[in-house]
This record gives structure tokens, sequence and C-alpha cells, in this order.
């Protein structure tokens, strides 16, 4: 038996990068998917044509996570399709990175908005599904700069730590009804936001790791399924630092 026959899961900003690849990792075992990202465009299509090509039910949404009315009606079109999401797992996030002294109110505002508060937004919406069922999983993607912070990210670095504030606040609201919530916070991981640096800079990053290599969008996706599947019946309100030890 696969690790998620039977269940429903629910993955925000899946289009493409570690997203995709954790959509891709639920549905090779055996869970069906729903996904959103904000535009239905080529990257939207293929993920989609992927996921279909695993044998589960798949389906896409269009849906601005950021925004709460979208939000209440893309979960509700969600549970009319599938019936129940035991899955949640909050991944939409942008980056506007600069210094401080540099950073523009719209920047700082649009980071919160697209990384936190669209965590806010589909825990809360999927709470009540949840809850009547008396079980889930949310597992929300923090980062290591939300950890120990990063120059020139402090808009991400504050939105990815009040993404672990968020979660182990939740995990002990939710406990009492069967519902775990936990955060993954990836390190240097090679997606193609990363490969945009110069390899300078890349070599500069892999040298601080301890395993001597950059991460990958699978093994992000690996500590999800540990997370989403019965494996971590007893984790909840936790944060698993996938970063090949660059952060301890």
């Amino acid at each position: 038996m696969k690790l998620l026959e039977g269940k429903t899961a629910l993955i925000t900003g899946a289009a493409r990068g570690i997203g995709k690849s954790i959509a891709l990792a639920f549905a090779r075992e055996g869970a069906d998917i729903a996904f959103t990202d904000i535009a239905r465009n080529e990257d939207f299509e293929a993920t989609l044509q992927e996921l279909e090509g695993t044998g589960v039910t798949a389906r896409g949404y269009v849906s601005d996570a950021s925004k709460l009315d979208q939000t209440e009606k893309v979960v509700e079109q969600i549970v009319k399709d599938f019936g129940k999401i035991d899955i949640l797992v909050n991944n939409a996030g942008i980056t506007r990175d600069t210094l401080l002294m540099r950073m523009a109110e719209e920047q700082w505002d649009q980071v919160i908005e697209v990384n936190l508060k669209s965590v806010f937004n589909f825990t809360k919406v999927v709470q009540p599904v949840m809850l009547k069922q008396r079980s889930g999983s949310i597992i929300n993607m923090s980062s290591v700069v939300g950890v120990g912070g990063n120059a020139g990210q402090s808009n991400y670095a504050a939105s990815k730590a009040g993404i672990i504030g968020f979660t182990k606040s939740v995990a002990r609201e939710v406990g009492s009804r069967g519902i775990r919530c936990n955060a993954i916070a990836p390190g240097f991981i090679l997606t193609e936001m990363t490969a945009r640096l110069p390899e300078e800079v890349r070599k500069d990053w892999i040298a601080q790791i301890p395993l001597r290599r950059a991460g990958t969008p699978e093994d992000v996706a690996n500590a999800a399924v540990f997370l989403a599947s019965g494996l971590s019946s007893y984790v909840s309100g936790q944060v698993i630092q996938v970063c090949g030890a660059m952060k301890t």
C-alpha cells in the first residue's frame, strides 16, 4: 500500500518548483491532488498533465493565495470536487530581495501578503473541513532564512519566521481534534530562482553546506511525504530543516 493512498492533498503554488515536486511525490504515493497557482500558463498545464499521468485524480485551480475571498471560493470548489481535504501544503511564496534601507513599502507588503497571509487564508478556510473529519495534516513551507535571517531578505525572513510561530500555535489549537501542523524549512535548494544566481555565488553557498551539495526539490518533497503520512502521526508543531546541516 502506498503511504498516501485514499488521501486528498491540496497544495498551493504548485505549478512549478518545490510545490510541483511535492504534488508529484504525493501522487506517486497514491494521493489525489488539488493544486492552485496564480495563473493558468504553460507551467500550470504541464504540471496538471504530469499529475494526471500518475494515475490519480488531479485538478488545478487558478487562485491568488493572498486573497481570502478567492481562498474561500477555491476551497469550497475543491471540497465539492473531491469531497474532503486530508492534507494541506501551504507552499505559495515570492521574494523581493533588497537591503532594508532600499526596500519599498510595496516590496514588504507583497512578500508578507503572499508568503504569510496566504498561510493564514488557507489554514483558516481548510481548518473547518479537517475539524469535521477529526483528522488532517497541515504542512507550511518556511525557510532556514526564517530561522537564522539573511541580509537583504528582511521581508522574506519576517514572513518565514512568522510561519514558524503560526505553525506552532495552530498545532496547539487543533491537536485535540486529530489535526497535525508542521513546517519545513528548506535551505539552499536548486530551483529556477536559485538557478538565476551567478555560478560563483552558487559555489560559495554550496561550500558552506556540510553535505557539500545543494538540495533538490525532491529532497523537500520527501520530507513533506513524511509529514503528510502516518509515519509522522506523533509529530506536530515541529520545524524540519532540509538544509544539509547548513543551519543547525
